[in-house]
């Protein structure tokens, strides 16, 4: 399975992430976020690193232009839009790069019919757990929800996501539906501290979920 690992803010720890086999670093452009990049990274010292893992650029209702300055600044690949973007603003932004919209599930929601208007605007989507704001709520989401659904995209898994998960996420991926799991997205249960990952539970649960 491939893995994100989500909130990223030291430059070092994006070269061991990509040492070690991480597909894709998230870097959030949110100033709300304690794990807000611009406190930590200039676009200049990421755009000249050599990485082979995909930059993901996390967006809570930019405007076009906010949006656009930033993927060129920290040559970003794809740029995950959290907030309340409607799927023309996500077209829009489809035709220059990547977009992976992200829902904000609770347990009784209507997945398929929440994420049917984004299907032809958006090139993947991404499952988290729904609370009060917009960043990440660090609670577990319920896996169960997408097994009944129809969803036809390929999909970020995330929400709450521990070390010990490992073995879970394999049963769910043997469900129908993980046949459009493209990643599961990984953050704050792998932090000493905002936007600091420990790499030791992050090395060891790639170990595992992909041994």
């Amino acid at each position: 399975m491939r893995v994100k690992v989500c909130g990223m803010t030291q430059i070092e720890q994006v070269r061991q992430l990509d040492e070690m086999g991480v597909d894709f670093a998230g870097f959030i452009f949110y100033h709300r976020s304690p794990r807000y990049v611009g406190r930590h990274l200039t676009g200049d010292k990421l755009k000249k690193e050599k990485l082979r893992l995909g930059k993901v650029g996390v967006f809570v209702n930019p405007t076009y232009e906010e949006l656009m300055k930033n993927v060129d600044e920290y040559g970003l690949d794809m740029v995950q839009l959290h907030g309340d973007e409607n799927p023309r603003f996500c077209e829009r932004v489809a035709n220059y790069i990547s977009v992976i919209k992200v829902f904000r599930m609770g347990d009784n929601d209507p997945i398929d019919w929440i994420s049917k208007p984004f299907e032809d605007s958006s090139d993947m989507f991404l499952f988290d757990t729904e609370g009060a704001g917009y960043g990440g709520t660090g609670k577990k989401f319920n896996w169960e929800i997408l097994k009944n659904s129809s969803v036809n995209k390929l999909f970020f898994l995330s929400g709450g996501i521990e070390p010990n998960d490992t073995e879970k996420l394999k049963i769910f991926g043997e469900e129908p539906i993980a046949k459009k799991l493209f990643s599961i997205d990984i953050n704050s249960k792998f932090e000493t501290s905002a936007g600091v990952k420990d790499l030791k539970k992050v090395k060891e649960f790639l170990e595992k979920l992909n041994g």
